[in-house]
C-alpha cells in the first residue's frame, strides 16, 4: 500500500515561489512515475507535471516556463516560480505504474496541498 504525503502548500503573492513536496510511504515498487495534478474551485482536476523513474517529464504547457518537477527516489517536488492567482487550486501528488506520452497514469493519491495566490 502506497501513501503520499504532500507538504509546502501555503499563501504567496502573485510572483511569489513555492515548492510543494512529496514523500513516498509504504510499499514504492508502484510508483514508476510520479506527477502533480490540480485542482481549482469549479473546475475538474487538470494535470500540472510529471516523471518517470528514468527521469522524462512532462510539463503542462501553462506552466511549462514557471513550474519544474525535479525527483529524488521516491521523493516528488514541484518548484514553482511567478505564481498567479491562476495557479491558485489545491494540488494533489500521484504515483503510477504506468507511463504514457510525458504524463503518468496514476494508481494513487495524495491527499492534497492549498496553494493560494493573491
Amino acid at each position: 500500500h502506497v501513501q503520499l504525503v504532500e507538504s509546502g502548500g501555503g499563501s504567496v503573492q502573485a510572483g511569489g515561489s513555492l515548492r510543494l513536496s512529496c514523500e513516498v510511504q509504504g510499499y514504492t515498487f508502484d510508483t514508476s512515475c510520479m506527477g502533480w495534478f490540480r485542482q481549482a474551485p469549479e473546475k475538474e482536476r487538470e494535470w500540472v507535471a510529471a516523471v518517470d523513474i528514468d527521469s522524462n517529464t512532462g510539463v503542462a504547457d501553462s506552466v511549462k516556463d514557471r513550474f519544474a518537477v525535479p525527483r529524488h527516489g521516491n521523493d516528488l517536488y514541484l518548484q514553482m516560480t511567478s505564481l498567479q492567482p491562476d495557479d491558485t487550486a489545491m494540488y494533489y501528488c500521484a504515483a503510477g505504474r504506468k507511463w504514457e506520452g510525458s504524463h503518468c497514469v496514476p494508481d494513487n493519491w495524495g491527499q492534497g496541498t492549498q496553494v493560494t495566490v493573491s
